[in-house]
């Protein structure tokens, strides 16, 4: 048995709480992916998951054995990148988490050109909404845009991400105008994030600082949705530059109240340790910081000049 595969199996499966679904992600069939587990607890003479038809848990001892399991994986990874670091080649596999609409409007165009680059490299990109654990789940590298990084991890801030202030549809705003100050927004159909819990735009020009409670019929949990409905014409949306910035120059969406800035936060990329950072990450790292850093990132360019014509 390849025990350091059988670890990697059981962690899977310990992760995700399902066989097939971690079949699926090691692209491996549920029988092999039952077959290694079940050779694991042979080899330890315990059992590690409860089976159920809905369901699987850890035991106890299965516990304690996925924290071991997770250092040898850990370990593991070290050793490879220090033998792969010796002949200045970048190769391997990096797993790269983001948000779902940072990462299909901007980042998988930034990493296919450094996967050309570096044909012998493979990249995971993880997309999702919810912040991973990157220890637990085995992350490389997460990309997050927020002004508080987890202090826990090593971080790089790699530009500044902007919002349009509010972007609407030329359709709505010719039904229901548009507005000339921070609070005529509380009368407006606002699209909003349905993880707060109260929509409350604050908006700052110069030294002065309003705040609009803003609401509507329409909330989502991630911004393209939100997009999406601003474009159709169902209201009022505060979108990051990334995602809005073309649609604004193709005359889809209209940049309202430019003289309004929202607040503005850090796209940051964090990964887990300083020591013995694989030379893929590092090179990684800094194609990112070069590609994106500067006083204004790549697609806050046609932004601003979208705001001023508004």
């Amino acid at each position: 048995m390849d025990r350091l595969t059988a670890m990697q199996v059981f962690a899977e499966v310990a992760q995700l709480g399902n066989f097939t679904a971690a079949g699926d992600k090691l692209d491996m069939s549920r029988p092999m992916v039952t077959r290694y587990v079940e050779e694991l607890e042979q080899w330890l003479g315990v059992r590690l998951l409860q089976r159920s038809t809905r369901k699987v848990t850890l035991t106890d001892a299965g516990l304690a054995c996925l924290a071991r399991c997770r250092q040898m994986l850990e370990l593991a990874d070290e050793v490879r990148a220090d033998a792969s670091q010796r002949d200045g080649q970048v190769r391997g596999l990096l797993r790269v988490a983001a948000s779902t609409s940072f990462g299909l409007a901007v980042l998988g165009d930034a990493v296919a050109e450094f996967s050309e680059r570096h044909p012998q490299l493979r990249v995971d990109l993880q997309l999702g909404d919810r912040a991973v654990n990157l220890i637990e789940e085995r992350i490389d590298l997460a990309i997050r845009i927020t002004n508080e990084p987890d202090p826990g991890l090593v971080g790089r801030r790699l530009c500044d991400c902007r919002s349009l202030l509010v972007a609407a549809s030329p359709a709505y705003l010719a039904r229901h105008g548009a507005p000339a100050a921070p609070e005529d927004l509380e009368r407006h159909r606002c699209l909003s994030y349905s993880n707060f819990g109260r929509s409350e735009w604050k908006l700052t020009r110069g030294g002065e600082e309003r705040r609009a409670r803003v609401a509507g019929n329409i909330s989502a949990n991630e911004a393209s949705a939100l997009l999406s409905a601003a474009i159709a014409g169902a209201g009022v949306a505060m979108q990051p530059s990334y995602l809005a910035a073309p649609h604004v120059s193709r005359g889809e969406l209209v940049a309202l109240l430019p003289d309004w800035q929202p607040m503005v936060l850090g796209i940051h990329a964090l990964y887990p340790s300083r020591r013995l950072v694989p030379l893929a990450l590092r090179s990684l790292l800094d194609f990112l910081v070069d590609r994106f850093g500067g006083p204004l990132a790549p697609w806050d360019i046609p932004t601003a000049l979208a705001g001023r014509t508004a």
